[in-house]
């Protein structure tokens, strides 16, 4: 029963992964249309490249067993974020296309030595521990990219950039590879989505509290109006899992 259990709750994290995943297709749409970046930011689809190459590579079979369901959502989820990049870096200013390259260079390096430390100087049970500290560390990183989103959600009151529907499956994305590591005791996948199942309960909590609030335009400490999401170049669709 517990490995049908695991089974179940690992296909709907792929299910509910992919969703997250495809999200900011609407703002690549918009990108791809108006030629340019504006102001969103590059750097959490790089963050979630890396994440997804290393949550996949800790899911192959010769390095953590029976999580290949987790393979097979961030090996997906690696693709999709390759071409969000490849169309930031086609369509943003030199100076941010120049930073973003940087960094995707700084993120292929890491996997590249996680990957080649684990196949040849580590094995078994080593193995796993390396490539699942890895992984945990920059899913923690990744699942904390809404923090801002929350922040300008209390200081705005309004949660016309935080969509309740993008929430609601973080929350149960997270709670799924949550449930599915604690069945598979493993706790590279059940801590860090653990911690994207808290995060989204608090999204939860804000959008019940100031759901009421959408659509309105704040005011500076200067006197200036502040669009909502427009304060930093914040991209609150960024999807997050393990």
């Amino acid at each position: 029963m517990t490995g049908v259990l695991h089974s179940a709750f690992g296909i709907f994290g792929d299910l509910t992964g992919l969703f997250l995943f495809l999200a900011p297709v609407i703002t690549f749409k918009r990108i791809l249309l108006n030629k340019s970046t504006e102001q969103f930011s590059g750097i959490p689809y790089v963050m979630t490249l890396l994440n997804c190459l290393l949550s996949a590579w800790y899911g192959l079979p010769f390095v953590s067993p029976n999580n290949i369901l987790v393979s097979v959502v961030n090996g997906t989820g690696a693709v999709i974020e390759a071409v969000y990049v490849l169309i930031f870096l086609i369509f943003a200013p030199k100076k941010e296309k120049m930073k973003i390259f940087g960094i995707l260079m700084v993120i292929l390096t890491i996997f590249g030595t996680v990957a080649f430390v684990s196949m040849f100087a580590l094995h078994h049970n080593k193995r796993k521990v390396f490539c699942g500290f890895a992984a945990a560390i920059f899913s923690v990183i990744m699942y904390g990219s809404p923090l801002s989103v929350m922040r300008m959600v209390m200081k705005t009151q309004s949660v016309e950039y935080m969509p309740f529907f993008l929430s609601f499956c973080s929350f149960l994305c997270g709670t799924s590879w949550f449930i599915y590591g604690l069945l598979g005791k493993d706790p590279f996948v059940a801590v860090p989505n653990g911690f994207g199942c808290g995060l989204g309960i608090l999204q939860l909590i804000l959008y019940a509290t100031y759901c009421g609030n959408k659509g309105q335009t704040k005011k500076t400490a200067d006197g200036s109006s502040l669009e909502l999401g427009q304060a930093n170049g914040d991209t609150p669709d960024k999807p997050n899992l393990k």
